[in-house]
């Protein structure tokens, strides 16, 4: 990996140090300063000139201090000369905001995507956005990954002879399709509606769950409302196990510990997208790495070979 420089935000260093690993370069330091009137200051400490730089930070809590911390290190990666910056999110938390559902809001989704570019963002590299659309909005090229192939690794360790996998809502049923064909198993679907950011009703279940065995799967998990309600749904119909899965477990609010105290969840299944504090794992959490995607990602942008190649085969 000759003349690649990879550098981490303070979001999430150990998946940064663990996808260095996997690529078998170093992570570059970083100098994150606050003068007395809190403005950050960051400072790249390795060349830039005429590099490959990738800048690996996801927005995670706190999103907004993180964000402007990632804004600052592409804008030093440009001043430094550097051929071409890639900004790998792993989470991109703007993402849910993709459109106007009342009038006079923002659509911070396109405008953090116009903000990173601004900087001097060349490409982006993201796992798992919540909407398609958000591809769309920005004005460089974008590859966009997906954690399928590492959650369904997990999930062959089981009998799957009478699995299904039932995703939330309609609008992740695409991506649960694609994993239960991953699988080899039958897909279900909530018919969900949102009142407010931790309020929503699921008045169906769309598919054959009767006495079979459970695997939800949403992209991620913030408070857990909609994972709990879809709970409350299967018991009334009557499953057997049940397991968790998502791509991004953010678990705000004792999400985690509200999820894993129901006695029917045997599993919760997430990935390193977002770190999750050890004081607030549970025994039933799993954690999975996506670093040797990214790292694998990084190498085939760097080498000028096709990424979607390597996650869009089953």
């Amino acid at each position: 990996m000759r003349e690649i420089v990879v550098f981490s935000g303070s979001a999430h260093p150990r998946l940064a140090a663990e996808v260095c690993g996997h690529l078998g370069t170093p992570l570059s330091p970083v100098r994150i300063d606050r003068f007395a009137n809190d403005c950050l200051e960051v400072q790249l400490q390795a060349n830039c000139r005429e590099r490959d730089i990738y800048i690996i930070q996801p927005l995670v809590r706190p999103v907004q201090e993180n964000l402007v911390e990632l804004l600052l290190m592409i804008d030093a990666a440009k001043g430094a000369s550097a051929a071409r910056t890639t900004v790998v999110i792993p989470h991109y938390s703007y993402a849910r905001s993709d459109k106007k559902e009342e009038a006079r809001i923002s659509i911070g989704g396109r405008l953090v995507a116009d903000l990173l570019v601004t900087a001097g963002a060349s490409r982006i590299l993201a796992m798992t956005l919540h909407s398609p659309q958000v591809h769309g909005f920005f004005s460089v090229p974008v590859d966009h990954l997906h954690a399928l192939r590492e959650l369904a690794q997990h999930f062959r360790q089981y009998d799957l002879s009478n699995t299904t996998v039932v995703s939330p809502d309609l609008g992740n049923a695409k991506e649960a399709a694609r994993f239960a064909r991953r699988l080899g198993v039958p897909v279900a679907a909530g018919a969900k509606q949102r009142f407010t950011d931790d309020r929503v009703a699921i008045s169906a279940v769309i598919g054959e769950i009767a006495g079979r065995d459970i695997i939800v799967l949403d992209d991620e998990i913030a408070k857990g409302s909609t994972v709990l309600e879809l709970l409350d749904r299967l018991r009334e119909i009557g499953v057997g196990s049940i397991r968790v899965a998502c791509t991004h477990g953010l678990f705000a609010g004792g999400a985690l510990k509200r999820i894993g105290d129901q006695p029917d969840v045997e599993e919760i299944v997430c990935t390193n997208t977002v770190p999750v504090p050890p004081e607030e794992r549970t025994p039933k959490l799993t954690v999975l790495s996506i670093a040797p995607a990214l790292a694998e990602a990084m190498r085939h942008i760097h080498n000028g070979e096709s990424v979607s190649a390597l996650f869009d085969t089953v």
